[in-house]
């Protein structure tokens, strides 16, 4: 436990990774697309991230189901795979990730002490709304807030922003969470308090602004609240 609580108002949640496991769409078809499996699931989120950034550079954004939808495209395509129905059936599996194990005692804990949750995610309001009711979580979320409402993706800036004034307080008053370094990255540049939840052991980005804190799943943010777990 920490000596001196944190002053935060609100936890805010990046949602795929962070929240919700992206390989369970794979997971969920491991049979059908056999010994190349992890590298399917590899390259799809490789390839969405990617494009997420590159049409924001490009300035021309599409949904994040449509990113996603053409990031599957190219990972199919890329490890030869030629099951005309499996598209469709990883797109729908991806309306209903998996959460991780600890998510639900984590938020109910934060909920409890008194904490405002959201939220933060590049995802669709349709995509965050069939993750939250899938994995039960519509009582334990204040806000899903989209990056839909701005047409752009994070690390914008103005993606942080949408925290900050759905809840009326100050960047330095949310406790973000992320599993990417780089949102980690771009949500300390932004002046949230972040703790980076670095779920596969990645190394740290070389970039301007550096997460305040490091774990491995998200149960450190109860002990950095003084919140019982």
């Amino acid at each position: 436990m920490t000596d001196t609580p944190l002053d935060i108002k609100a936890c805010v949640f990046d949602a795929y990774g962070t929240l919700f496991d992206v390989h369970s769409a794979v997971a969920a078809h491991r049979q059908r697309l056999g010994k190349q499996a992890n590298e399917v699931s590899g390259t799809w989120r490789t390839k969405q991230l990617e494009y997420t950034w590159l049409r924001s550079l490009m300035g021309n954004y599409a949904d994040f189901w449509q990113v996603t939808g053409e990031a599957l495209d190219y990972s199919l395509d890329a490890h030869n795979i030629k099951d005309g129905t499996l598209h469709e059936d990883l797109m729908q599996a991806y309306l209903k990730l998996e959460p991780y194990t600890e998510v639900h005692d984590v938020l109910n804990a934060l909920k409890s002490a008194g904490y405002k949750t959201a939220i933060l995610s590049n995802g669709s309001p349709a995509m965050l709304e069939a993750a939250v009711r899938g994995a039960h979580l519509e009582d334990l979320l204040d806000e899903s807030l989209s990056v839909d409402n701005l047409k752009i993706f994070k690390p914008d800036p103005r993606v942080y922003q949408l925290a900050t004034d759905a809840f009326g307080i100050k960047p330095e008053q949310v406790l973000f969470q992320s599993s990417n370094a780089w949102d980690a990255s771009g949500a300390a540049n932004f002046g949230y308090k972040v703790l980076w939840v670095n779920r596969f052991g990645q190394r740290p980005e070389r970039l301007p602004a550096k997460p305040d804190y490091e774990a491995t799943d998200l149960r450190k943010m109860l002990e950095l609240l003084n919140v019982p777990s």
